[in-house]
């Protein structure tokens, strides 16, 4: 409802400022017809309308036209089901939103505050918390790749659009003319497969004043590395592609033998490098799994090595995903083109206090403000070191190289590892107690 509310609004705008501009939208199903009246249908009725005629209507869409809003409509509707079976609370919904002009800069930049909140709320979302990420690492990788105007910037798992709205804030300020702000719509890209973040990625984009995203629905790893060309590859790559996750459909088989793998971040590594133009710029996140192991995973590392001058590591605590994972994760920024000499590493701490990050504890961007200073200045302290190529291969491309500087602190153990150490310790008691048991009288 409020990505068609959104649309339709954006819809009377092209009217007045477009010549011969025609909505996809049949008259009948725009917003204004059905859903303006507050005291309009409701209950059963309403229910009925939208199950039955508004979302087959806009599923079935006559593309055949060209209109690249009529796609984005399609692919939205057609994908996504109407899960509310209380006509009468989704009347309440919808008469919230015809309170909101989204062709008012005022209405519209208070309800993105409160959509990016929404979409935060995500991360303690059980499994929807993946596609969210938080927006101070969004707002870090954008501000230190730097995006310049006329540069192709893509997310390649891009969930509800995070680095996508932050490439495009940076670029907002230095894109002055109105050719290059149009020319933003075309460059910032996105590829995302599942449905319902590809809705709020669109509604989040739209949002941020961009008429038509440029968000490809579809599995980024379903494609043969094979068929890429030239004209396929970009200026910059920001994302938090997918770990922990298995690939379906016999993807892995898109890739050479040698880098062939179930796990999801391994995969979607080889394909970011393979997409990079040479002098690409990358910052991405990767979990420490993926910084070491042998067989693929070292295969995989030895190529982004040797394809890519990897400079800078910066390693996260564990918190900063939580709930939805608790690994520890690390950023990962690089620059196709020419080999990696040396690896800068730089360790992002807790704040003082802190015990973990939480959903009342975030990630704040201004305690990056230490990291930001040392990166164009940099030198060894307490929390930044560097690591030589030789040092590296030598460990057999292993990448998950702790501080020197510091003592290893105290380990934090995962639930699945508490839970594998709870039942070795109980297993302990049961000899102990088995062995007390053959003694006593």
């Amino acid at each position: 409802m409020l990505f068609l509310k959104i649309f339709s609004d954006k819809d009377k705008e092209l009217e007045l400022i477009q010549d011969g501009y025609t909505s996809p939208i049949p008259e009948e199903l725009h917003w204004g017809e059905w859903a303006g009246d507050d005291e309009g249908m409701t209950g059963d009725e309403l229910l009925t309308f939208v199950d039955q005629k508004l979302f087959p209507t806009l599923a079935n869409l006559d593309l055949s036209t060209g209109n690249k809003r009529a796609v984005l409509v399609h692919e939205v509707f057609a994908n996504n089901y109407n899960y509310m079976k209380s006509g009468i609370h989704l009347r309440q919904v919808i008469n919230k939103l015809n309170e909101i002009d989204f062709n008012n800069s005022k209405d519209k930049h208070v309800f993105g505050q409160i959509y990016e909140t929404f979409l935060s709320e995500l991360q303690s979302a059980g499994t929807l918390g993946e596609f969210y990420t938080p927006r101070a690492i969004t707002e870090l990788l954008a501000g230190l790749t730097d995006p310049k105007v006329g540069e192709k910037v893509l997310d390649p798992a891009c969930g509800t659009g995070g680095y996508l709205t932050a490439a495009l804030e940076h670029l907002k300020v230095v894109a002055t003319t109105v050719a290059e702000r149009e020319a933003l719509q075309h460059n910032v890209m996105g590829w995302e497969y599942k449905p319902l973040p590809y809705l709020l990625g669109n509604t989040n984009l739209i949002l941020h004043d961009i008429n038509l995203p440029n968000i490809q629905y579809g599995d980024s790893l379903a494609r043969p590395l094979t068929e890429y060309r030239q004209k396929d590859r970009v200026d910059i790559i920001l994302a938090n592609p997918p770990f922990g996750g298995v690939v379906s459909n016999n993807n892995e088989n898109n890739f050479p033998q040698t880098y062939r793998t179930k796990e999801s971040a391994d995969l979607f590594l080889i394909l970011m490098i393979h997409l990079l133009k040479d002098g690409g710029r990358a910052a991405i996140v990767l979990p420490d799994g993926s910084l070491t192991g042998d067989g693929v995973k070292q295969r995989i590392r030895q190529k982004l090595l040797e394809d890519c001058n990897l400079h800078t590591i910066i390693r996260l605590p564990n918190s900063v995903f939580q709930p939805y994972a608790s690994v520890a994760t690390n950023l990962l920024f690089f620059t196709k083109g020419e080999p990696t000499k040396t690896v800068w590493y730089y360790q992002h701490k807790l704040p003082e206090g802190y015990k973990a990050y939480s959903k009342t504890k975030p990630i704040q961007l201004a305690e990056f403000d230490d990291l930001k200073a040392w990166w164009s200045k940099r030198e060894e302290n307490e929390q930044a070191w560097q690591v030589d190529i030789e040092t590296i291969k030598a460990s057999g491309y292993n990448l998950d190289i702790k501080n020197p500087h510091q003592p290893e602190g105290e380990k934090q153990y995962s639930s699945g590892e508490l839970l594998d150490m709870l039942r070795q310790s109980f297993g302990k008691s049961d000899e102990l107690l088995e062995q007390l048991r053959k003694v006593l009288p």
